[in-house]
């Protein structure tokens, strides 16, 4: 009998031994995709991760100075475990950190600042793969199709990456592929984060955040259907035609498919990017300020939003042949769809906000889902405190104390944003990662909104608004009222904007005068 055990203990060994050269040998075979090591890596991070505050925050006096610095390590340590897992089960996992990332004034700046990362360590498809995919849903190999194809890729996301190609006619093509094995993944990698975020409410009752899970359930299908994604573009592009300052490069058709999407090439820097913009003569407040003005658009007027304007998918160039700033956007698989009554609603919101009307942002708030919660929800959807909303968020730009306030805010106030974010509106979810990332931007560009950038909002809010009474009347007299109104509303901002930089260039002369008399030219 022990003969019998110790042969088949043998036998055994020599079966791992040799299952483990193969693995280790076999650079097509990752261990890493195997749904015991994922599963088994995502339980085991979430139990140290909830072991880590349950045992370092129990014996420190609550809202003590102590607590504060113990908490912010442990929002360190975890933010850095969950980033490690993203980057171990890359996919679906690296697409919900990068989410997470881009909440900057929602979530603490220990989570936001260490997931910001993941946008720059994306997997990457070998070129036998990329082969494969295209092979598979083209039906030929890369060499009949294309003069050349770049081997390096441009740039590699959490789902995808992009390669430029010559196509056999001389048109210069960017290919987008789909990383093979993410489709297979993304349902059981979604049911085991919404397993753990409810195990995880179990123990943390007061933080809720169903919303996430339920965010990448409705969104991550059609991110992987890259002919969704073309319809998109093309559909923002006929939308946002009378913006000549835009680009959206231009659908393949013929040979796209939901894994492979051929697109136009475009070229540009990234709009983060100041120092390619002053190389290139291009104005970073005009940059700015075309962002705001075509993203307002979307949001306000038509209520489809592209919902992913991380730096990489917004380039800026030098228009050809015109001397004009172009901004570019790409990868339109992330869009949100806002019904005509959240979007109305949305629009009256930011009216009150932008002229100080508090008993409007109360009910318009409220009516987004908010309840009694309305002061913080204005806070996060401004990135504001609250001091500033009650004054006017156009009245004075934010300073950096109240930009570290707001930051410091996000972490005291975890469990009141969670909450909130799991009752508004799930079209608001979006809506708060994408200001996020253009606040992002606009930091990184020093060009905070300003209250020109509000005004152009207002613009948008206006006509929205005149938009839909119109609609919804059959009256020439009620129309043209209505016209009337919203003509005079439009004036009446443009006559403000007019005031404020009559103000600016009048302060403007006066510190030119002040200066000159302080210090006085040598003669």
């Amino acid at each position: 009998m022990a003969r019998k055990a110790l042969r088949l203990a043998s036998w055994t060994s020599m079966a791992l031994a040799a299952s483990g050269i193969y693995l280790y040998s076999n650079k097509y075979l990752d261990p890493n995709d195997f749904g015991a090591v994922r599963v088994g890596r995502a339980v085991a991070t979430t139990a140290v991760i909830s072991y880590d505050y349950l045992t370092s925050l129990r014996s420190v006096p609550y809202g003590s100075e102590e607590y504060l610095q113990v908490r912010s390590k442990v929002h360190l340590r975890s933010a850095q475990r969950l980033c490690e897992l993203c980057c171990a089960n890359r996919g679906t996992f690296i697409k919900v950190g990068q989410h997470l990332g881009a909440l900057d004034y929602l979530l603490p700046e220990e989570y936001t600042s260490t997931l910001k990362v993941l946008h720059s360590q994306a997997p990457q498809s070998s070129m036998q793969e990329v082969r494969q995919v295209i092979r598979e849903d083209l039906g030929k190999e890369i060499h009949d199709l294309f003069m050349s194809f770049d081997d390096t890729p441009l740039g590699a996301a959490s789902l995808a990456q992009v390669h430029k190609a010559v196509l056999r006619d001389g048109r210069t093509v960017a290919v987008k592929v789909q990383h093979p094995k993410v489709q297979a993944q993304s349902s059981k990698d979604i049911l085991l984060m919404e397993v753990l975020v409810l195990a995880v409410k179990q123990l943390f009752p007061e933080f809720e955040f169903m919303w996430l899970v339920d965010e990448a359930k409705k969104n991550l299908p059609l991110e992987l259907d890259f002919l969704n994604e073309g319809r998109n573009a093309e559909k923002v592009a006929q939308m946002l035609k009378r913006f000549d300052f835009l680009k959206i490069p231009r659908i393949h058709w013929d040979l796209s498919t939901k894994r492979v999407l051929l697109m136009e090439f475009v070229d540009g820097g990234q709009v983060n990017d100041r120092d390619y913009m002053e190389r290139n003569k291009i104005d970073v407040d005009e940059i700015s300020r075309l962002l705001g003005k075509m993203y307002s658009e979307m949001i306000f007027v038509h209520g489809f939003v592209h919902c992913d304007p991380h730096p990489g998918n917004v380039l800026v160039r030098m228009r050809p042949g015109t001397g004009k700033a172009e901004v570019i956007l790409l990868d339109h698989g992330l869009y949100q769809v806002l019904t005509e009554e959240f979007r109305l609603n949305y629009c009256h919101l930011w009216q009150s906000l932008i002229w100080t009307d508090m008993k409007q942002v109360k009910e318009y708030s409220q009516r987004l889902g908010a309840g009694d919660l309305y002061p913080l929800f204005a806070c996060m959807l401004t990135a504001r405190s609250w001091d500033s909303v009650n004054r006017g968020i156009s009245q004075a730009p934010v300073t950096a104390t109240e930009d570290s306030e707001i930051r410091n805010n996000a972490a005291n106030y975890l469990p009141e944003i969670s909450q909130l974010l799991n009752h508004v509106p799930r079209q608001m979810l979006l809506i708060f990662k994408t200001n996020d990332l253009l606040r992002g931007i606009e930091a990184a560009l020093g060009t905070r909104a300003s209250a020109s950038s509000f005004l152009n909002m207002s613009r948008c809010c206006v006509r929205a608004l005149a938009e839909h009474q119109k609609k919804n009347t059959c009256s020439f007299l009620s129309r043209t009222r209505i016209s009337l109104s919203e003509a005079f509303h439009l004036c009446q901002i443009d006559l403000y904007e007019l005031v404020l930089r009559v103000k600016s260039l009048r302060l403007a002369g006066w510190l030119s005068t002040l200066l000159c008399w302080l210090f006085p030219a040598p003669h």
